[in-house]
């Protein structure tokens, strides 16, 4: 059912991590047509600003990993009480093996721990993935569930693409979940409008449209000049606007109604930080005040995906705890999730920056391991 309510589930922490090198809006004025007023016009609006974004040997799982060691070090986690692990992202290392069995071998977690992907929902499956672990543990199936969030979004368009590019960074988030004898409810409003599934989608790459050589080196430059792959990122940007700007609005009243709260039950409002002009866009719609929600966090870390909310809160709510949080979330699908939940107990780590460990295959490297790999044939 598209709204569910869970009890005895606690946030018990959250924590973020992006990487240290980042890209300066003000250092590609080259793609404005070194105009300097239509930087600023676009800075204006979008909120453009600061972006991190992943060298070629840091993956998604490196960057949920630092987040997961982060959280559990920093609240002296017992790995072996953790028995689920999920990981949420649209930029997987891999097709299969699902990242959450890597990352179980990689955080030392039980093998009892069950392990699973969320995979396809970008921008709007980190309320999902929550909704998923809440589910786990009110039905008594996990007892403490990770759930890591992350996204390494700057590589899904090509730099040249300012429709979209100009947009992205990377993050990686660990949420810590687990049962409590208090009632702690939570609700959730969830659903996605099918119809509209290619308004927002990479088309090849996956088995629909393989990557191979016909396809492989393959661009194409649209009437404004940017340029596309079909393995990047295709994005209708009315239309997703046009939905954003609908669904945000209506679900924030549709889980304040279920939840039989007020806005000003709310201490803050957790958006998708997709741009600055779609969060002032939805918040101006559904009548917030200035104080209760922030779209700052896209101009200082762009648009991290499924860990762009969770990268809001990290930053937001470090310093200023909150009890009653809303997040709004929507995205590829075209999907949305809404949640209300209690974070008065929640550890809050904050942003961190992630640096690239020495000796970290480069992208060459990896190529000629897995050649050597297959070599070997089934004598590894």
């Amino acid at each position: 059912m598209p709204k569910s309510k869970f009890n005895h589930v606690i946030i018990s922490g959250i924590t973020a991590v992006v990487p240290e090198y980042f890209i300066n809006i003000d250092d590609e004025i080259e793609f404005f047509n070194n105009d300097p007023k239509l930087l600023e016009r676009n800075k204006k609006i979008l909120g453009l600003g600061k972006r991190h974004v992943a060298d070629d040997r840091t993956t998604n799982a490196d960057l949920c990993e630092a987040a997961a060691h982060d959280l559990l070090s920093e609240m002296n986690v017992d790995k072996d009480t953790i028995d689920a692990l999920i990981v949420v992202s649209s930029s997987h290392d891999y097709h299969y093996p699902a990242s959450a069995c890597i990352l179980q071998g990689r955080l030392g977690l039980n093998e009892e721990c069950s392990c699973f992907d969320l995979s396809g929902l970008a921008c709007s499956a980190y309320v999902h993935g929550l909704w998923l672990a809440h589910s786990l543990i009110a039905s008594g199936a996990s007892h403490k569930c990770l759930l890591l969030t992350g996204d390494i979004s700057s590589i899904h368009s090509d730099r040249r693409n300012r429709n979209s590019n100009m947009l992205f960074g990377d993050a990686g988030t660990a949420t810590l979940l687990e049962y409590t004898d208090a009632e702690n409810t939570a609700f959730f409003y969830t659903g996605s409008r099918g119809k509209d599934w290619d308004k927002l989608i990479a088309p090849a790459g996956g088995y629909a449209l393989p990557m191979q050589a016909d396809i492989a080196s393959l661009e194409i430059t649209d009437t404004t000049g940017n340029v596309w792959r079909l393995c990047d990122d295709i994005m209708k940007g009315l239309d997703v606007f046009k939905f954003a700007t609908e669904i945000g609005p209506k679900g924030i009243q549709e889980i304040l109604s279920f939840s039989g709260k007020r806005k000003e039950d709310v201490d803050y409002f957790a958006f998708h930080q997709a741009n600055k002009q779609i969060v002032r866009s939805i918040a101006m719609y559904s009548g917030l005040s200035k104080e209760t929600y922030s779209s700052e966090t896209f101009s200082m870390y762009g648009n991290c995906g499924a860990a762009a909310v969770t990268t809001d809160i990290c930053r937001q709510l470090k310093d200023l705890p909150a009890k009653t949080v809303c997040l709004a979330t929507f995205g590829v699908g075209l999907s949305w999730g809404f949640a209300l939940v209690d974070m008065a107990q929640t550890y809050v780590g904050g942003v961190r920056l992630y640096k690239t460990p020495t000796g970290k295959m480069t992208r060459e490297e990896r190529i000629a391991y897995w050649i050597s790999y297959f070599k070997d044939g089934n004598n590894a």
